[in-house]
Formats: C-alpha cells, sequence, structure tokens
C-alpha cells in the first residue's frame, strides 16, 4: 500500500464538479455487449442524464470504449460516470490495477467525465498515479460494504486521505435502523464534503430515495427490471414517476408501509399517485421491519408522519401507541399510525375498506352476510359490519376459532354443513385461499353460492376462483382491489384532512397489476437478475 506516501496536504482538494450541475439521480448501465449497453443508455437519456457505465461487466470494456466515445458526441447534455469495478471490491472485472486504470483512462478519452475507483484500490497506487487520473476526470472514490452498515465515520477518515471530487460510501442495511445511521452520517457531514450515501438491500430501500434530501448528491438507480446493480437498487423510471425523487426535500413528510414482507406491495405505488394528484410534499415508502422496535426508530427518527401497518406488526403495534380509535381498540389490531407532535395515534381503515364497498350496494342494517374466515380481515368485517347492524354469521375451517370471533364481536357461528341450506345478501372471503400459492383454490363450491353479492378480500389475482365462479353465477362481485383502496384511501384522509383521489388511486392499482401480470409471462432477461 502506498498511503504513506500520499503527502499533500487533502484541505486543498476542492470539489470541481458543482453538485447542482448533476441530477439526483444515476442510472447504471449494463449490458453483454457495447451494443446492447448503448441501446440501454439511447433509452434512458430521454429522462436522465446522469448515467454510470459499468463497464466491468463487459468481457472486453476497451471494445467498448469507441461506441461510448460516438454516443457522448451526440448526447452532449449526458454526463457519464465510468466504473470498471475488480472483483476483489464487489465488481466483475478480473484484471488487475493497472488494467483497471487503463480502461478508466481510456474511458476518460473517449468522453466520460467521472471515474469511479474504489479506497481500496486506490490504497494500492502511487500518488503521481492518482494525480493523472484526476487531472483528466473528476474522481468519485467510493467504498462498498456488502455485509453491514457500521464504522462509516472511520471510512470518511479513510477515504479523506485521497484528492477526489466526490465520496461515495454504499453499506449494506440489516435493519431499517441503518438507514437512520446512514441519513444522520450525511446530514452530519454533507456541507463540508461532497458525499453520495445510500444502503444496500431491501431493507436499505428508504435510503435510496430519502439520502438525497440528507445530503447525498445523488442516488444510483437501474435502467430495466432484473439489471439492479447493487441489491435493492430502484428503477430510474420508479424513481422518478412513483417517488418524484426530484421534489424530495427537507420540508417532504414521509409515509410508508411496515410489514415483513414488504416487497411486492401496491401501497407505494397508490399513496405516491394520490400524493401526487392532490400535488402534495409527501413520499410514501417500502418499510421492510423484522422487528418493531426497529420501526419505531424510524418513525420517530426519520421522522414519519404516517403509516401502514400490515402483517405482522398490526397487533404487536398496538401497545407502543398513545391512543388508538374504537375499532382498533376492539379488534386488537392497528393498520394505520399517524405520528403528532411525538406521539403515536392508532386506527383501523380496515373496516372501512370491507364497509364503504358494501354500503354503495345495499343497506347494511339488517343485511345477512357470511363471513368467511376468523383471522385479523375477518375481525375488521365482522366488528364493522355487526357495528353496522348486518347479520353475521361466521365459518371457518378451524370452528373454534370462529366461534370465538363470534363470540367477540356478536355475530354468530354457522358450521360448513350448513351454509349451503341458507340464502345470504352477502357473502365475504376473509382467507387466503385464491391468492398467489393458492390460485386454484376457494372457500367455497360452487354451489354454496347462495348470494346476490359475492365479496373476495384477496386483491392479487383479482380474477380469483371464487370470483370466478361467482361471475359464472351472474352475482355481482366486489374484488379486493376496491377494499384495498378504500381502506387506503381512508389512510389519506386520516394522515392529510383531504378527501382522497379515489379514482386516481384505483387507476394506478389495476395499470400496475396489469403490467406485473405481462412482466411475469415475458422471458427472462439475457443478462439474468444481476446484483
Amino acid at each position: 500500500m502506498h498511503t504513506s506516501k500520499m503527502t499533500v496536504d487533502t484541505a486543498i482538494f476542492t470539489p470541481r464538479f458543482l453538485r447542482m450541475r448533476l441530477p439526483r439521480v444515476c442510472v447504471a448501465i449494463i449490458g453483454s455487449d457495447a451494443a446492447e449497453m448503448l441501446e440501454k443508455a439511447s433509452v434512458i437519456v430521454r429522462h436522465n442524464s446522469l448515467l454510470e457505465f459499468r463497464l466491468d461487466y463487459l468481457s472486453k470494456p476497451l471494445s467498448a470504449l469507441p461506441k461510448i466515445k460516438q454516443f457522448l458526441d451526440l448526447n452532449r447534455h449526458v454526463t457519464a460516470i465510468a466504473t470498471c469495478r475488480r472483483a476483489a471490491t464487489g465488481g466483475k472485472f478480473r484484471g488487475s490495477i493497472a488494467s483497471e486504470i487503463e480502461v478508466l483512462l481510456k474511458a476518460v478519452q473517449a468522453g466520460c467525465q467521472l471515474i469511479d475507483v474504489e479506497v481500496e484500490t486506490m490504497e494500492h497506487m502511487k500518488p503521481a498515479e492518482i494525480e493523472k487520473l484526476r487531472k483528466q476526470a473528476a474522481v468519485i472514490v467510493s467504498h462498498h460494504d456488502f455485509k453491514t452498515t457500521k464504522g462509516l465515520e472511520e471510512i470518511l477518515v479513510r477515504m479523506q486521505v485521497f484528492p477526489a471530487d466526490f465520496m461515495k460510501i454504499a453499506t449494506t442495511a440489516r435493519s431499517l435502523s441503518d438507514n437512520v445511521t446512514m441519513m444522520q452520517f450525511l446530514q452530519q457531514h454533507s456541507d463540508q464534503h461532497s458525499l453520495v450515501g445510500l444502503c444496500m438491500g431491501e431493507q436499505g430501500i428508504p435510503s435510496r430515495i430519502l439520502s438525497v434530501r440528507a445530503g447525498s448528491v445523488f442516488t444510483f438507480a437501474a435502467a430495466l427490471p432484473g439489471e439492479e446493480t447493487a441489491p435493492g437498487q430502484i428503477l430510474s423510471r420508479t424513481l422518478h414517476d412513483v417517488y418524484r425523487i426530484d421534489r424530495v426535500d427537507a420540508a417532504t413528510k414521509v409515509y410508508g408501509v411496515a410489514g415483513d414482507p414488504v416487497a411486492h406491495s401496491l401501497s407505494p405505488v397508490m399513496m405516491n399517485a394520490a400524493f401526487r394528484r392532490e400535488n402534495l410534499n409527501s413520499v410514501y415508502l417500502a418499510l421492510h421491519a423484522k422487528k418493531v422496535e426497529d420501526l419505531l426508530r424510524c418513525i420517530r427518527e426519520i421522522p414519519i408522519s404516517g403509516l401502514s401497518v400490515t402483517m405482522p406488526f398490526k397487533q404487536e403495534i398496538m401497545k407502543y401507541l398513545d391512543n388508538s380509535d374504537a375499532f382498533a381498540t376492539r379488534t386488537g389490531a392497528c393498520n394505520t399510525v399517524v405520528r403528532s407532535q411525538g406521539k403515536l395515534y392508532g386506527f383501523n381503515t380496515d373496516v372501512s375498506g370491507i364497509v364503504r364497498p358494501l354500503e354503495k350496494r345495499l343497506p347494511l342494517a339488517g343485511a345477512k352476510i357470511l363471513l368467511m374466515g376468523s383471522g385479523g380481515a375477518a375481525r375488521a368485517a365482522a366488528f364493522g359490519l355487526v357495528d353496522r347492524k348486518a347479520n353475521v354469521f361466521i365459518s371457518n375451517r378451524t370452528s373454534a376459532t370462529a366461534q370465538k370471533l363470534a363470540r367477540q364481536s356478536g355475530a354468530r357461528y354457522i358450521s360448513r354443513k350448513d351454509i349451503a341450506k341458507n340464502d345470504f345478501d352477502v357473502i365475504i372471503n376473509a382467507t387466503p385461499l385464491g391468492m398467489e400459492g393458492a390460485r386454484n383454490q376457494s372457500p367455497l363450491e360452487e354451489n354454496e353460492l347462495r348470494a346476490k353479492i359475492v365479496f373476495d378480500m384477496v386483491y392479487n389475482p383479482v380474477e380469483t376462483k371464487l370470483i370466478k365462479m361467482a361471475r359464472t353465477r351472474g352475482l355481482h362481485i366486489v374484488t379486493g382491489l376496491e377494499m384495498f383502496v378504500n381502506q387506503g384511501a381512508r389512510q389519506f384522509e386520516i394522515w392529510t384532512e383531504k378527501p382522497a383521489p379515489e379514482n386516481e388511486m384505483l387507476k394506478v392499482i389495476v395499470h400496475t397489476l396489469q403490467n406485473r401480470i405481462a412482466s411475469e409471462s415475458k422471458p427472462e432477461s439475457k443478462n439474468g437478475k444481476q446484483r
């Protein structure tokens, strides 16, 4: 290592790239060859002008540089970062440090204005070699920790030895609290240094959006699904269109959905669309929490203004609330939290998601309703519908749990064999039967659908086996999608004290589900899932 030879006063190394010149999102471009890489870049530059060419993904990086030069000559507005990260520091390049530097220098000659060099590589270079790099391009000195988030101050001290225009620190989040650690670090040091900071991994996703308001010069994004160059990387289009990252600032209110798992939640798409429609300076994130204590730290220290709570925290969160509404108290479950003046208030809007769609179709007072299931969603339905004076009958595969819920809510228990002997106004499925993993299952047989309305709480897929059977019989249907939007609309109203744009929320959810179905039917990218 040659760090001891670096005797120049590092205080003179001032950034030569003004951060105001750079967009907030840098899109990482990969490809199996130069042609594919540049084809993707040509699409991305239509909405994002900061690109990172991951040359280490190419078997022959130098062969791509003429095409990159041609591309940059034609797209003068583009700011390009060249990266050729060695395998030893988390990349794919198998060559030596000398070979890496050769690629980077020739990338600069091709028109790339910035180069990314790992601090481990810098530590093996001579001061004269580093100065040669910096004379030709702006230098990003970077550090990647693929295991944890710790020692950020020590990493910064280690990097400050070298003359660089930017310092990039990417760690791995093992908890939501690691996002807080990263953002507090950025807030403390970004006034003195041009920093790029984020946490990798699913639990680090909040940092990829919020780091820019904490002081990170920019964040990284993927060009296409399956082409993420780091775990947890978000699509460029998603950062711009869903999270409106260009508008995220210190005044932006933060909301989120907390659960385990939460990766496939549709709530961020729906809620961010509602915020956009009402022109609110707010952003809604997916928060993958393993422990409720971890979640609570984020609520208080990010801070988070409001929270959607899903499994497995609906019951556990109750003991941390300063107060809760009647339905949350009675059901023992909270799916909505408001943070106000440091205190947490809980609500249960699952009830609204069930009651609202039915009230549009029939008077609930005196209605005869069959409820299949006895879990959390069934509890919300039982208490909400009994509160509306409906005659609720509960059945479940495990009769004891159905009988218990019936006693607690004021409903009545009905055995499975008696269902076919009765006519109902509404049949509600509050079981998981019909969702992914149980697509071909239904809580009832077709001959048991003796009702005017069938309501299936499952919303993915929208057309469950139960819904298809109900359509065949010519029954009125309520899909889980309508319940999902209605409970979300009530959350929006609680948080913002404004009417929710329900039509917009439903529209974006339908569009997203259609896109997911279409993408699932496509063959896997030839690059495969990239790390």
